[in-house]
């Protein structure tokens, strides 16, 4: 049994929720259990699409620095693979998946927001990645991933500085895609998700790994990523039934069952 990280299923919807008082600190064992989160609702076919949150105060304040200080540089060696690792694997779920943001989002917090598709944060919320106050700098996706989502100018300056970032802010400069009150955060966020539930599964799976894959390839090398997976659409249950039900009842209508 986890005891800081649960995967809970409802309506299609699978909620990766972190709750490791007070403030959601990432310890090794948390990322042993997000990982494990991960791939359970990789492997679940009851589980659409998938919400990471931390609870109504926050998100997740960091990794747990406690637990780094007594790190030497052969110790963060041998388990830095395993940091990255635990995030990678938010990002690698098949499916979509939004990070549900109250409170603060620093550090290893707001590298595993980085690794949903879609954020929303509370119009009260903090951001950022202050890993350079501590002397070192974010090594569990967030030079990369915020590079590319906010651009390498944006990600210099937010790294760099360490400063944390306003939700208003993070909106303007695309950090989050949506602030809502924070007593709302959750159940939007479930919203969101639940959009998916009855969607077509493998095609949602293929354009994730279409765009997810094309961002870190060439033009030339991105198409074909794209050529193949809209191909092998064409033998799947669920491209039958959405073409068929277009043609007979208009769009929007299919019954998708995901195979």
């Amino acid at each position: 049994m986890s005891e800081f990280v649960t995967l809970e299923v409802a309506d299609g919807v699978g909620t990766i929720r972190l709750d490791r008082p007070k403030m959601n600190a990432i310890s090794i064992q948390v990322q042993t259990e997000l990982r494990a989160a991960a791939q359970e609702a990789t492997d679940r076919d009851d589980v659409r699409a998938v919400v990471v949150h931390g609870g109504e105060r926050v998100f997740a304040a960091g990794n747990d620095v406690k637990e780094m200080a007594e790190l030497s540089s052969a110790d963060m060696m041998r388990i830095s693979g395993s940091i990255q690792s635990a995030v990678n694997a938010v990002a690698a779920i098949p499916k979509p998946v939004v990070a549900a943001i109250n409170g603060y989002a620093l550090g290893g917090g707001c590298e595993l927001a980085l690794a949903a598709d879609f954020r929303i944060a509370a119009d009260d919320a903090t951001l950022g990645q202050p890993e350079v106050l501590l002397g070192i700098i974010p090594g569990a996706g967030g030079t990369q991933r915020l590079s590319r989502l906010v651009g390498p100018s944006r990600a210099k300056d937010l790294i760099f500085t360490g400063r944390f970032v306003k939700a208003d802010e993070a909106l303007a400069i695309g950090l989050v895609d949506r602030l809502v009150p924070a007593v709302s955060v959750y159940d939007e966020a479930v919203a969101w998700a639940g959009q998916f539930s009855g969607a077509a599964a493998l095609a949602l799976r293929a354009a994730k790994e279409s765009i997810d894959r094309g961002l870190e390839v060439d033009l030339a090398t991105g198409l074909e990523i794209e050529r193949i997976q809209f191909t092998g659409l064409f033998a799947t249950e669920d491209r039958t039934t959405g073409m068929q039900s277009f043609v007979t009842n208009g769009p929007g209508k299919a019954e998708f069952k995901g195979r």
